[in-house]
């Protein structure tokens, strides 16, 4: 059974030295003894009566020599040779043997770290080294590391199987472990290392991780801060006090870079503030006794104030006047001292210089110090340079991707002159391509000539293939499953191709694109779509969803785009559409009106019998849309903004003219937070005239009206604002008359859309700590603004109390259909029916006669009392206010809202808590 040792820093011998050094020193102290004692004893000579004592010389004693070394023999070595260990120490045959080159030996075999033990016995000049080896490692075992894994740590140590065992290595590695738990932020990490002993003088090391929490900043204490309180500057700082509001934070671990990285922060608020002779005197931290936080020390020194003094500018540059130059300057004298705006002032001019040609103009700002007067004056310096000119573009990296891909998205050509805005609006384009690394930059090299530039755009192409397949729930749609497949640089060419499929509980679809942005290398896109898509309309009974009618469009749709600057495109459409709306027959369908099986307003709605069929729409579009956002996906500045037009016309049996426009701004306002305001409205006027007007037929037909509810605006339930009929069902109050249920959970709202509507966002996005952003945390606070109208009101429809409306059933001619009594027998006084069939026709047979008294019945179903009511037909602003989440979950895209409506209109659904949530897989 292996025994375990603890590792430390003493040897195994040591008890061994001990007693012989216990030995050395009893003997010394002996020999001081007798000699006192033989001093004592011995008669004291007459002192000289001319010569002073301390003149007197002290005789000292020659070293008697050892035996002589006659042989040197080692003993216990297993895998050293003996000459190898003879080699390690000073003792040879021949020189004298002595205790202090006895233990010099000892020392020089212990620091080779070869041996556990060692031991030098002289007899008679024939000296014996024995020896015990260091083991040889079998493994290196790791326990009570969860935090960090062993894949990570096992890098870090030095140790390894089949090398010799020894105790500094040992200790580095201690330290190494500890090092890495440090930078993970756990200063109360320990390591204790053990070892286990085996047969054959081996050993396992097993280092035992006590891994501890994370090391927290508990208090930052700022000391010599009189113009801002401490509160401020910690808002200025990466590093956070902990605190429970902190959980998700990664700024609340303590890291000595972090810190370094503070002062740069302190410093650079403290510039922007005018404090010029600013500086961090020091900066401590100190570890909590128990070692779980850490307490922060900055001493910052202030100084004066200062302002900006004469500010002019002085350029060597014939095409630039300095002092024009000068009166564009954002700072003024004055003004208070602002570093940051005159590291932004050489940006722009800088870029000013660039957009002229002057790709290689150097502006250097020249400060003048006035401590008596707090100023600073501040002279820029252009300096002459040469106007430059574009000598040759390279494009490297590219593997997949054809040049001209990247090439056409250059905003210079080879010849043109260098003008750096275009070099940056050249950057962005093939960066938003999305075919390569992230961050890319065009380069800027010397050319042959000092009036030559040579641009490199150095690409790393990443995969540009998508394949997704999720699953998911919606508060809209129920249970979701989507599967796509995208290529969006189709051999290498910069073209897109995608399949996408989609189904739910009420919708299906299925869309195949292919784009080519440029075609004959011409700066013109060309799109085409194939799509098929089943949308199951439905309303709420009860809390229940039930389909009222069933939309089938197959289309074409085939668009071209062009540039009309730079930042504003058009796109030409033309989109032709076969519908199909239909409705369930045996459930809306009746002949009681003619005696012909059609839609019965008074089972489906007037609305919706209008607009059964199938038809074909032939629809010419055109959009023109500006955007200069710095993200299409996620946009934290900038703008964007669209006009459209649809004509549907061109053929088809549906006419009409639809406008669209949308407008978007963002603004960061600092710290992570970003405030965006988004508008949208639209209208459709139509061409046709559907039907008599006095029937409240409206020309707009059901599937083609703007709707508006959940997403669009918060707050209200999927189509719960504007136009609706709803209806309610009439019940007995228990005393015989009518009572009108209008619980919104208990009838039925059918949404009919409007001609009008408009749509507000206002958001402020809300940043998080580090450790929220790492989890895709993303909350908001939000104003949704909206409202649709405008549609002709239309005809009612009701079921009479108490009685209701009873609707006959016909056969498929149309004739109305009976419960025919065919026989009867006459029972006393009671006429009782033997036989009954169902005709279209019914008569008396003959007697008995008692059949003349017995009624024949007609066969169909009564429709409940009910009465239909319009409402929501208004341009009333509908108003919601609430607060959101978005979170990249490790399921998938997870967004929650919660919204409180302050203003609304009669009959529309509102929803405070709406949510969705999908998968990958």
């Amino acid at each position: 059974m292996p025994n375990t040792y603890r590792l430390d820093h003493r040897h195994q011998n040591a008890h061994r030295l001990g007693r012989v050094v216990a030995v050395l020193l009893a003997s010394t102290v002996l020999a001081g003894l007798s000699s006192q004692a033989l001093a004592q004893a011995a008669p004291a000579p007459a002192p000289a009566a001319t010569a002073p004592a301390a003149s007197v010389p002290v005789p000292v004693a020659a070293p008697v020599p050892g035996p002589t070394i006659t042989a040197v023999n080692v003993t216990g070595a297993q895998r050293l040779e003996p000459d190898t260990i003879r080699s390690y120490v000073k003792l040879r045959v021949g020189q004298p043997y002595s205790q202090a080159s006895a233990d010099q030996a000892v020392k020089d075999l212990f620091a080779t770290e070869l041996f556990a033990n060692v031991a030098i016995a002289n007899d008679n000049g024939v000296v014996t080294i024995e020896v015990k080896e260091n083991p040889v490692i079998n493994r290196i075992i790791l326990e009570g590391n969860k935090r960090i894994k062993d894949e990570k740590i096992v890098p870090e140590i030095k140790l390894a199987p089949r090398q010799i065992f020894t105790r500094s290595k040992v200790r580095a590695d201690v330290s190494r472990i500890i090092e890495l738990y440090k930078r993970q932020g756990r200063f109360a990490a320990s390591v204790e290392p053990k070892m286990v002993m085996l047969d054959q003088n081996r050993v396992d090391i097993v280092f035992e991780i006590n891994e501890g929490p994370k090391s927290k900043v508990r208090q930052i204490n700022i000391i010599g801060n009189d113009a801002f309180s401490d509160g401020e500057l910690r808002g200025e700082m990466y590093t956070k006090q902990a605190s429970t509001l902190r959980f998700f934070s990664s700024g609340t671990t303590y890291d000595p870079d972090r810190m370094a990285f503070d002062q740069q922060k302190l410093r650079q608020f403290y510039l922007t503030k005018g404090y010029a002779d600013f500086r961090v005197v020091s900066a401590v931290a100190e570890l909590t006794p128990d070692k779980k936080d850490f307490i922060l020390t900055y001493v910052v020194e202030e100084g004066p104030r200062y302002k900006f003094g004469d500010v002019k500018v002085e350029s060597q540059l014939r095409d630039f006047d300095g002092d024009r130059l000068a009166s564009q300057l954002p700072m003024k004298k004055g003004d208070w001292y602002n570093a940051k705006l005159v590291e932004d002032t050489i940006d722009k001019l800088n870029d000013t210089l660039g957009a002229f040609g002057y790709a290689f103009a150097d502006v250097r700002p020249e400060y003048v110090r006035d401590k008596d007067g707090l100023t600073m004056s501040l002279t820029f310096q252009i300096a002459e340079a040469p106007r430059v000119y574009v000598e040759r573009i390279d494009v490297n990296g590219n593997t997949l991707t054809q040049d001209k891909v990247i090439r056409r998205e250059f905003r210079l050509a080879e010849g043109d002159a260098f003008n750096s805005l275009q070099v940056k609006r050249s950057t962005a384009r093939i960066n938003s391509l999305g075919y390569f690394q992230e961050r890319f930059e065009v380069d800027q090299k010397p050319g042959s000539a000092p009036d030559r530039i040579i641009l490199e755009a150095n690409v790393e192409e990443k995969p540009t293939g998508q394949l997704q397949l999720s699953a998911g729930y919606s508060s809209l749609e129920g249970l979701i499953f989507q599967g796509s497949i995208e290529q969006r640089n189709f051999r290498g060419r910069g073209q897109t191709i995608g399949l996408n499929l989609g189904y739910s509980q009420y919708s299906k679809q299925v869309n195949v694109s292919f784009t080519e942005p440029y075609v004959f290398d011409r700066n013109v896109s060309l799109g085409v779509n194939l799509y098929r898509r089943d949308l199951n309309s439905f309303n709420y009974l009860n809390s229940n969803r039930n389909t009222i009618f069933r939309q089938a469009t197959t289309g074409l749709e085939i668009r071209a785009g062009i540039p009309v600057t730079e930042y504003v495109s058009a796109i030409a459409s033309y989109t032709l559409n076969y519908d199909d709306v239909s409705v369930d027959k045996s459930q809306y369908y009746s002949t009681r009106v003619n005696g012909t099986l059609q839609c019965d307003p008074l089972l489906a709605g007037r609305y919706l019998c209008d607009a059964l069929g199938k038809r074909t729409s032939s629809i010419l579009g055109l959009t023109l849309i500006y955007d200069a956002l710095d993200n299409r996906v996620r946009p934290t500045r900038g703008r964007s903004a669209s006009v459209s037009t649809e004509f549907a016309g061109l053929g088809g049996s549906v006419k009409y003219i639809r406008f669209r426009g949308n407008v978007a701004q963002y603004f960061p306002i600092g710290k992570g937070f970003v405030f965006s305001l988004r508008g949208e409205g639209g209208a459709i006027v139509p061409l046709n005239h559907l039907g008599n007007t006095a029937a409240g037929i409206d020309d707009v037909r059901l599937t083609d009206r703007f709707y508006l509810g959940e997403p669009q605006i918060r707050g209200f339930d999927i189509r719960g604002v504007g136009p609706r009929v709803i209806r309610q069902f009439i019940v007995d109050d228990g005393a015989g008359g009518p009572k009108v249920i209008t619980a919104r959970d208990q009838v039925v709202d059918d949404a009919l859309g409007g001609r009008y509507y408009y749509l507000g966002h206002a958001e402020l996005e809300i940043p998080l700590g580090s450790g929220a952003r790492e989890l895709g945390l993303r909350p908001s606070i939000f104003m949704d603004v909206g409202a649709v109208w405008g549609v002709r009101s239309p005809q009612l429809q009701n079921s009479p109390f108490p009685g209701g409306t009873f609707i006959q059933s016909r056969d498929s001619a149309g004739l109305p259909i009976y419960t025919q009594i065919d026989a009867a027998t006459l029972v006393g006084t009671i006429c009782t029916p033997t036989s009954a069939s169902v005709s279209t026709n019914p008569v008396n047979p003959a007697p008995p006669s008692c059949l003349a008294s017995a009624n024949n019945s007609p066969i169909g179903s009564t429709v409940a009392p009910f009465q239909e009511v319009f409402l929501g037909n208004s341009p009333k602003p509908r108003v919601a206010i609430g607060i959101g989440v978005n979170w990249n979950s490790p399921f998938g895209p997870f967004r929650i809202d919660f919204a409180k409506v302050l203003t609304k209109v009669e009959g529309d659904d509102t929803k405070a808590f709406t949510f969705n949530v999908g998968t990958q897989f």
